[in-house]
């Protein structure tokens, strides 16, 4: 899965570039029809923002979440927390449930 980070008034260094990475990791691990990620850290005043943005794979939109934290890495995890739960909830979606009961129809 291809991450793109940007920030917006904030200096993104190897540090956060790597927390990110690290995080979105655990999203990629549950799901693996993920094309791509747009991760946006934001600085306004004293409230740190992370937002993203998922591109999944097949005809639905894409995964959206936010958070916001008084720190920045607090935010992140709030946000991955987010979209590893609206990733897990669209794999059960996309997931063929009854394609296990017809085999054992077709095999008894």
């Amino acid at each position: 899965m291809q991450i793109e980070i940007t920030g917006h008034h904030v200096e993104l260094t190897q540090a956060l570039r790597a927390y990110v990475n690290e995080k979105m990791e655990r999203i990629e691990r549950h799901f693996g029809n993920l094309i791509g990620a747009h991760v946006v850290l934001r600085l306004e005043r004293l409230e740190h923002t992370a937002e993203a943005t998922l591109a999944v794979g097949g005809r639905t939109n894409d995964l959206n979440a936010t958070a916001t934290s008084d720190d920045m890495y607090a935010a992140i995890d709030a946000m991955v927390d987010k979209l590893d739960r609206q990733v897990r909830k669209h794999k059960s979606k996309v997931t063929d449930h009854h394609r296990a009961a017809n085999r054992s129809i077709q095999a008894g």
